[in-house]
């Protein structure tokens, strides 16, 4: 008898607390399962015409970005680098050299070397030394981040031979 009592109990006790959370504000109260989530930090390169404002073609700044926990953290940085600065970081005079829509196809890491495989757009209407340039120093730079690279070999649906030529 003394069970039944004890689990009523802390079956009126556990209505007591939905009640009480379903009655707080929406800001307080979360379900979203994505802020239980671990994240990483990672920095993505791009160029910054404040703080480059002679355009140097090879150098590169950093930006910290916030991404879900992965082993694939390089996978995770260069996608953050894909898509290009924030409406923010375009404000403070970030910009990217790399054409919009470009795909990471596959990346992986052997013996200090990563080796980072893109589709076609990465090189898609590309033409300029400089902008050759800077598009190649984000992705290295970006991939340079992690201890376990210290090379960076680039390639367009598997041909790494003569991409990014200006």
């Amino acid at each position: 008898m003394r069970r039944e009592v004890w689990y009523g109990a802390a079956g009126l006790a556990a209505v007591a607390l939905a009640v009480a959370v379903s009655n707080l504000p929406a800001d307080i109260v979360s379900d979203d399962a994505d802020s239980m989530k671990e994240t990483s930090v990672v920095k993505v390169f791009f160029g910054n015409s404040n703080l480059d404002p002679n355009v140097s073609c090879k150098e590169v700044f950093p930006v910290v970005r916030t991404v879900p926990k992965t082993q694939a953290v390089g996978q995770a940085a260069v996608n953050e680098l894909l898509q290009g600065p924030t409406d923010e970081e375009r404000a403070a005079g970030y910009f990217t050299n790399i054409n919009s829509g470009v795909a990471l196809k596959s990346l992986r890491i052997a013996s200090g070397t990563a080796y980072a495989d893109f589709d076609e757009s990465l090189e898609a209407g590309i033409g300029g030394s400089c902008r050759v340039a800077m598009t190649r120093w984000q992705i290295v730079e970006t991939l340079r981040q992690f201890p376990t690279v210290q090379n960076v070999v680039l390639s367009i649906n598997g041909r790494s031979e003569d991409i990014l030529q200006p």
